[in-house]
Order: structure tokens, then sequence, then C-alpha cells
């Protein structure tokens, strides 16, 4: 059961979200709660799974990954009397690749979605047809490369609005 979450829990989240790198006694003094109080807040977030960790968010153009795709990929479930293959497995098999940030089970005629971080085209060509089309039972693909993001980010929308 997920713990049920008020206003300072809230707004320590939206804190923890523009910056992770906060010191509990600046979380405290902005939200108007003791160190300890809000310290005990994170943990009881941490624990019950809300924060799943701490990240830095990277430039990918400066550490030579400019090239964004996504894949959709679509694979046969079963192969000449073989054992029935699992969409989730084949997701987990596919995340395992070095070149994947993301990989989403998703309705509609595909069966994944992959966003892949590449140095170039090329590479996003050779990590398709090199590794991804070989994963067991993928059948086709469709390769989108992206010209530009407007938007990139991990936040989530926390309700209610911050005033």
């Amino acid at each position: 059961m997920q713990p049920r979450l008020d206003s300072k829990d809230l707004r320590i989240l939206r804190m923890i979200q523009d910056d992770c790198r906060l010191a509990t006694r600046e979380i405290s003094a902005k939200v108007g709660l003791p160190i300890t109080t809000v310290f005990a807040r994170i943990k009881r977030m941490e624990k019950a799974g809300i924060i799943k960790g701490y990240h830095a968010v990277l430039d990918a153009a400066k550490l030579n990954f400019s090239t964004t795709a996504f894949v959709l990929a679509s694979f046969t479930y079963q192969r000449d009397g073989e054992k029935t293959l699992s969409q989730r497995q084949v997701a987990k098999e596919v995340a395992q690749f070095s070149e994947v940030q993301e990989v989403h089970i998703i309705s509609g005629d595909w069966d994944i979605m992959i966003k892949v971080r590449a140095s170039d085209v090329e590479s996003v060509g050779k990590f398709v047809v090199d590794k991804l089309r070989l994963v067991k039972g993928v059948e086709k693909t469709l390769t989108c490369l992206v010209f530009e993001s407007q938007k990139e980010t991990t936040s989530i929308p926390l309700w209610p609005p911050q005033a």
C-alpha cells in the first residue's frame, strides 16, 4: 500500500525533482519543517519506492551521443513449434543493450518502443541491424530518427500545482 502524500511531501518531491543535490536543511527551511522530519519523510518515500533514485542529467550531445531514435519492434510470439516467447522477456533482453535508454511495451501494431542514443545515424543503423534484429523473435522494426527535441524530462507533474 502506498503511503498518503500530503502537501509537504509533494513540495519535498518537487524540490528533489528540480535539484536532487539540495541538502535536507535547505529543503527543511523552504518547507517549514524540522530537518529530522524532512529526513524521515524522504526516507519513507524512498522505502515506499516513490523516490527510486538520484541521477545527474547529462548533455548527450556534449558526450558525443547527439543522435536519438525511437525504434518500434514487433516479434513473433512462437516459431515452428518452439516455446511461446514472452513480450516482457524480449523487452528485458533489449533493455540490456548500452545504446538503449528506454524500452516500453506498447499497444497497437508494434510490440515494443525503444529509445536509442548513439553518436550518429550509422551507429543507430548498426544497433538495429547487428543487435536488435538478432534478438530471438524480433521480426520487424521501424526506426524514427529525431531531428530536434523540444522537451525531454524525467519530472512527474505533481498535483496540486505549486502555488
